[in-house]
């Protein structure tokens, strides 16, 4: 009984202190948004970035979009501007890349963080526009 208690008063703060990371994270992390709701209402002076390759961009990309390849995007950032709380829509072509820069840009200090549902495949399955 005794070693249990032992526990819980170690492992308990421990798993407190966790949950206030991850809820505080949650405020700060990254939302979906759909290509409907991106194309019918886009978020206000939207940064769109495209974290796929250069080869893949000039195959074809979201109309306005900005090229950053995800991993060049920690030494880059600045190229964002200093605006932390202006919307990036991230996406590359199924997620994975767009989900890394993610992480990058919210240890940069970035708090609206997008990622375009479906990605550049959705995309262009929906049969949008590409530059």
């Amino acid at each position: 009984m005794k070693s249990v208690i032992l526990f819980l008063l170690f492992f308990a703060p421990i798993a407190l202190v966790a949950c206030d990371q991850e809820q505080a994270g949650a405020k700060v992390g990254v939302q979906d948004i759909s290509r409907d709701e991106f194309v019918s209402n886009p978020p206000r002076d939207a940064i769109i970035l495209d974290v796929r390759t250069q080869k893949e961009f000039d195959a074809g990309h979201i109309p306005q979009a900005i090229l950053i390849p995800y991993d060049e995007l920690s030494s880059r950032v600045s190229e964002l501007g200093s605006e932390t709380d202006r919307p990036i829509v991230v996406y590359c072509k199924s997620g994975r890349r767009a989900g890394i820069a993610s992480t990058t840009l919210t240890e940069a200090g970035f708090t609206r963080i997008l990622h375009l549902e479906g990605d550049m495949d959705g995309w262009r399955e929906s049969g949008l526009p590409i530059d």
